[in-house]
């Protein structure tokens, strides 16, 4: 062999995550639950620290889960209508403060293409006074089953550079819908900016009856600005309240109701719940889809 030729390595020595794990446990894992294994095993002995093994877990499940697991639901999407004038589609980017919506035409499975918040600024910018035609800066929409697994998305989100996509049914119905930092938050958690609901006060009114909490709302916190009497003795907080009530981490889009008031989860990852809806009793019904 040549001297210049650079001597084989042993994988354990390799650098990186996979190869501290090798040089450790001195054998590859025989399959996925064994990996979890050594990975929690390597946190104990502070091989990693808690955040770097919670990515590493990510990683994994980003493999497993499907669509359908972490989408958008049809009820909770942020939509715009093809035929609304600027203005109305300009006071719904502002609310939402998102820099896509899907464009609708009839209905909500009728996604016509996909508008970017900066397409319509530009228009106001360039061409005050002028008509502004949706039709001329639609991007075309992507759509995607609920089956398709998130490790396949990001790798189609890397390669078309498409940061949306609309979930479609086994019927071509649209239920949702799913971007690539939904996707990128699954291995590195909340990804949060000044628009999510972590960022606004605890209770946010909506409508008549109808408020934004914030999961971390202390149940005390939650009574008194309500009139309610939930316990707090198993519980402090009201996120807490609902997922000991299904048992498990909500999706978006749940409904749990707790003494006549209906909890609608808005946004939680695989760790935890954000902010939720809620409606109390006599509060206007909810627009129908």
């Amino acid at each position: 062999m040549s001297d210049d030729q650079p001597p084989s390595r042993d994988p354990r020595e390799r650098a990186g995550w996979f190869g501290r794990l090798l040089r450790k446990f001195g054998a590859h894992p025989k399959d996925r639950a064994d990996l979890i294994d050594m990975l929690r095993e390597a946190r104990r002995d502070q091989l990693f620290d808690d955040e770097e093994e919670m990515m590493l877990e990510g990683v994994l499940d980003v493999s497993e889960l499907q669509v359908r697991d972490i989408m958008i639901p049809r009820s909770q999407m942020v939509v715009l209508e093809r035929d609304d004038d600027p203005p109305k589609l300009l006071e719904t980017i502002i609310e939402s403060g998102h820099s896509r919506f899907p464009v609708i035409g009839e209905d909500r499975d009728e996604v016509v293409g996909i508008l970017l918040a900066k397409d319509l600024l530009r228009f106001f910018a360039e061409h005050s006074g002028g008509r502004f035609n949706i039709r001329e800066v639609l991007r075309p929409a992507v759509f995607i089953p609920e089956s398709k697994r998130l490790n396949v998305l990001l790798r189609e989100f890397r390669v078309s550079h498409n940061h949306m996509a609309i979930v479609v049914d086994e019927y071509g119905g649209v239920s949702g819908l799913l971007t690539i930092e939904d996707v990128i938050e699954q291995i590195v958690g909340d990804i949060g900016d000044e628009h999510d609901p972590d960022e606004i006060a605890y209770f946010q009114q909506e409508s008549t009856g109808v408020y934004t909490v914030r999961a971390l709302a202390r149940i005390d916190d939650f009574n008194e600005e309500f009139g309610t009497a939930f316990s707090d003795e198993e519980f402090d907080t009201i996120g807490g309240l609902v997922i000991s009530q299904l048992g498990r981490l909500p999706r978006r889009g749940e409904v749990v109701t707790l003494e006549g008031v209906q909890f609608t989860v808005l946004k939680a990852d695989r760790r935890r719940v954000y902010a939720m809806r809620a409606r109390f009793p006599g509060a206007p019904a909810a627009e129908a889809e």
